[in-house]
C-alpha cells in the first residue's frame, strides 16, 4: 500500500477539468479547507491531497470511500502510519467530515504530531502506545472545541501543568496514563526523598569546599575575596608543581629558592626559609612583608606577599633574571651609556624611597642589584626599621659608582686611597678606569665627573656629602647626553 500511494503521487496527473471542478466545489461549499487557501489555490497540491485522501479512506476501512470520510484509523499499522502522518498537504486540507483520528500502537517517535490540529472539528483523538516526546502543545489544543475523547497514554511527553488548563479539565487521568505529562506520585516521592537527602549533602559539600578555598586555595576565589598578599602552602605547592626539583633554582641549609607560576600566570620567585623562629620574630617578618608589598617602583623588585606554615616561612617576589650588576660588569663589559642608564635607575629609585619610604634601608652592592631584560636595575634587598640616615645611603651609592666605573670591589673606608685618587692627573685617572668603557673625548668629561661624584660620596673626611638632588642632576645630565647616542 505504501508503494501504491507513493507511485500514484508520482505518476498520476490532474484530469481535464480538475481546476474547474475544484472551483465549482468551492462555489457550492466554500467551507472546504482548500477553498480558503491563500494567497491563491495550489491545484497541484490539492490534487495530491485527493490522491492521499482516497488511499487513506480505504486504509481506514471507511465504507463508500470518497473525498469525505468520517475517520482516520491507522492503529496497529506501524509500517504506514508515519507515512500518512508526513503528508502535510493532506492535513492542511483535512476533510471536514473526519471526526475520529486513531494513530495508536505504532511506536512512532518525535514531537507531538501537530498536523492533526488542522482537523479542528474532530471529536476523538487517540495517540496512545507510541514514543512521542517533548512538550504537549496545551494552548493549541484549545482549537479542538469538539474534542470529547483524548488518549495520550503510554508516551514520553514532558511533565506539563495540565491541571492548570481549562481545556484538559474535561478529561480524567486515564487519558494520560504513563504519558509522562502527569506528575507520578511515586516518582515525586522518590524525587522528594532524593532532594531532602542530597540537598543538605550538597550544601555541606559546598560549605566545606568554600572553607577549603578560603583557607587553602583562595586564588580560586574572585579577586575581591582573595587575601591579597597572603599565600598558603597549597598555593605555593601548586605554583611550583609540588616543589619539584625542576623549579628549584637555588638552595642552602636555611633557604630554598623556587621559580613558580601563580594561577593568574604571574611568574614568581619563592624564597622558602626552613629556620625555626619565635612568634615575635614571625610577627616582625609579617609586618615587614606588609610594608614591603606596598613598594611600587620600576627599579624595585616587587614583593608580592608571604606565607607561613608549621615547617617554613616564605617570601614571594616577582620573578627576575638572576644576573646582577657584578656579573654583568665582569661578563659583557658594558659600554658607558649602559652604565649611565643603570645609574639613572638607581638614583630615581633612591629619590622615591627617600620621599615615600625613608624608614626602609636597602643594599646598593653590585651583587644585590639585579638587571631586568631591558637592562633596568632592580634593588632587591630591603630592611625595615633600620633608620639609616641619608649620608649612609649616599655613601653606599658612592661605593656603587666607583665599582661601576673601576670594575673592582672598593671598600670605601680607606681615606688614604680617596686622597690618593684625588692627586692623580687626568692621564693617571684614565688608567684606573675600566678599559672596556672605551673612554673617548666625547664621554671623558662625563666619566670623570661621575668618578668625582663617587669619590665625594665616599670621602669620610668631607663633612658635607653631596645631596641626593645634586646627585640626581649630575646623573640626569649624563643620561640625557647618552640619549643622543642609542643604547645598544
Amino acid at each position: 500500500m505504501c508503494a501504491t500511494v507513493l507511485q500514484d503521487l508520482k505518476n498520476l496527473h490532474q484530469p481535464p477539468g480538475f481546476n474547474s471542478t475544484i472551483l465549482s466545489n468551492c462555489l457550492h461549499n466554500p467551507s472546504l479547507r482548500y477553498c480558503s487557501s491563500s494567497p491563491m489555490m495550489d491545484f497541484d497540491e490539492i490534487f495530491k491531497f485527493t490522491i492521499v485522501a482516497a488511499h487513506l479512506c480505504n486504509e481506514s476501512k471507511n465504507p463508500n470511500c470518497v473525498e469525505s470520510f468520517p475517520k482516520v484509523d491507522l492503529r496497529n499499522r506501524p509500517s504506514i502510519a508515519p507515512l500518512y502522518l508526513s503528508f502535510d498537504f493532506f492535513w492542511k486540507y483535512c476533510p471536514l467530515s473526519i471526526m475520529s483520528i486513531d494513530f495508536s500502537n505504532n511506536s512512532m517517535k518525535g514531537g507531538f504530531p501537530t498536523q492533526v490540529f488542522y482537523c479542528s472539528q474532530i471529536q476523538s483523538l487517540d495517540l496512545s502506545i507510541n514514543a512521542f516526546s517533548g512538550d504537549i502543545p496545551i494552548q493549541t489544543f484549545s482549537s479542538l472545541t469538539n474534542l470529547t475523547f483524548l488518549n495520550l497514554s503510554y508516551n514520553c511527553f514532558s511533565e506539563s501543568k495540565l491541571s492548570d488548563s481549562q481545556f484538559f479539565k474535561r478529561f480524567n487521568s486515564s487519558s494520560f496514563l504513563h504519558s509522562g505529562a502527569l506528575l507520578d506520585p511515586k516518582k515525586f516521592t522518590a524525587k522528594a526523598v532524593v532532594l531532602l537527602v542530597c540537598f543538605p549533602i550538597l550544601v555541606i559539600f559546598m560549605v566545606i569546599s568554600l572553607v577549603w578555598l578560603c583557607f587553602q586555595r583562595p586564588d580560586f576565589l574572585p579577586s575581591k575575596l582573595q587575601r591579597g598578599t597572603t599565600f598558603t602552602p597549597a598555593i605555593l605547592k601548586a605554583a611550583t608543581d609540588g616543589f619539584s626539583d625542576k623549579n628549584l633554582v637555588g638552595m642552602s641549609d636555611v633557604v630554598h629558592i623556587y621559580k613558580g607560576m601563580l594561577r593568574d600566570g604571574t611568574e614568581v620567585k619563592i624564597e622558602m626559609y626552613w629556620d625555626d623562629i619565635s612568634r615575635d620574630s614571625y610577627r616582625r617578618f609579617v609586618e615587614e612583608c606588609k610594608i614591603l608589598s606596598k613598594l611600587h617602583h620600576k627599579n624595585l623588585v616587587r614583593v608580592l606577599g608571604w606565607c607561613k606554615s608549621r615547617k617554613f616561612r616564605a617570601l614571594v617576589t616577582e620573578w627576575t633574571r638572576e644576573e646582577n650588576v657584578e656579573m654583568w660588569l665582569s661578563g659583557s663589559g658594558p659600554p658607558w651609556n649602559h652604565r649611565v642608564k643603570v645609574l639613572m635607575g638607581i638614583v630615581e629609585c633612591m629619590r622615591y624611597m627617600q620621599k615615600e619610604w625613608p624608614e626602609i634601608d636597602y643594599e646598593l652592592d653590585t651583587s644585590s642589584i639585579l638587571l631586568s631584560d631591558n637592562t633596568e636595575p632592580l634593588i632587591s634587598r630591603f630592611k625595615v626599621g633600620d633608620h639609616n640616615n641619608n649620608e649612609t645611603k649616599i655613601h653606599k651609592f658612592g661605593v656603587f659608582v666607583l665599582e661601576l666605573i673601576l670594575d673592582k670591589k672598593f671598600d670605601g673606608g680607606d681615606a688614604e686611597l680617596v686622597r690618593y685618587m684625588r692627586t692623580l692627573n687626568a692621564a693617571d685617572l684614565v688608567q684606573m678606569i675600566d678599559e672596556r668603557i672605551e673612554v673617548t673625548e666625547a664621554n671623558f668629561h662625563q666619566v670623570k665627573q661621575a668618578l668625582s661624584l663617587g669619590l665625594m660620596c665616599v670621602d669620610q673626611s668631607n663633612s658635607e656629602k653631596p645631596s641626593l638632588s645634586m646627585i640626581l642632576n649630575t646623573v640626569a645630565r649624563a643620561y640625557k647626553t647618552c640619549l643622543f647616542r642609542p643604547i645598544k
